[in-house]
């Protein structure tokens, strides 16, 4: 089982925002930069996963080149409601230093609008590090309340991405340490 300080939320945050990464297809994303929601294109009854790290995201889109995943957006929400979503979660696997049994875990799952992964997280080449990063899966009232309520702003950070992974492509020193440079400042969030 993984050390527990090996499984950190790492993000951008304020003291009243975090910062959460998805990727969409054009459709949805630029809508949703324009007016700063999702569009109605955007299906509220289904889980959306949100990602705190910007290099995971990376990973999950492609550097925003993957069909379906061209706009890269960072979703600043407010800590209240990111607070309230960890405090609903349930684990997206069953882990028996977590849960007395696999049925126990079953209904949690099943109550719980919120899924927790731990994924590694990734490096500037997009390679697993030895440390964990969250991803949260919204469903029903939280997928709900993150559209319509948590919302603080919607940015396209596409060009960023882009910029980054050219400079990662081309790989010489100076270029991954510029590379790195322009990488979102993730700090450890504080335990909600």
């Amino acid at each position: 089982m993984q050390e527990i300080s090996s499984r950190r939320i790492r993000a951008v945050h304020t003291a009243s925002t975090i910062t959460v990464y998805q990727a969409y297809p054009p459709a949805i994303g630029l809508p949703a930069v324009r007016d700063g929601r999702f569009p109605a294109a955007w299906k509220r009854d289904r889980m959306t996963w949100v990602k705190p790290s910007f290099l995971w995201m990376m990973y999950r889109c492609g550097w925003g080149t993957k069909e379906g995943q061209e706009t890269v957006l960072a979703v600043e929400i407010g800590r209240e409601g990111f607070d309230w979503a960890v405090g609903r979660a349930c684990l997206s696997h069953y882990d028996p230093g977590v849960h007395a049994d696999r049925d126990a875990w079953r209904r949690e799952l099943r109550q719980s609008p919120v899924r927790v992964q731990w994924d590694p997280e990734r490096d500037l080449r997009l390679n697993a590090l030895p440390y964990r990063s969250l991803q949260l899966g919204l469903s029903g009232e939280a997928a709900r309340r993150y559209a319509d309520e948590w919302i603080v702003s919607v940015t396209d950070v596409t060009s960023l991405a882009h910029r980054i992974h050219g400079l990662v492509r081309v790989g010489g020193p100076s270029e991954l340490a510029e590379a790195a440079s322009l990488l979102p400042r993730e700090t450890d969030y504080p335990e909600p």
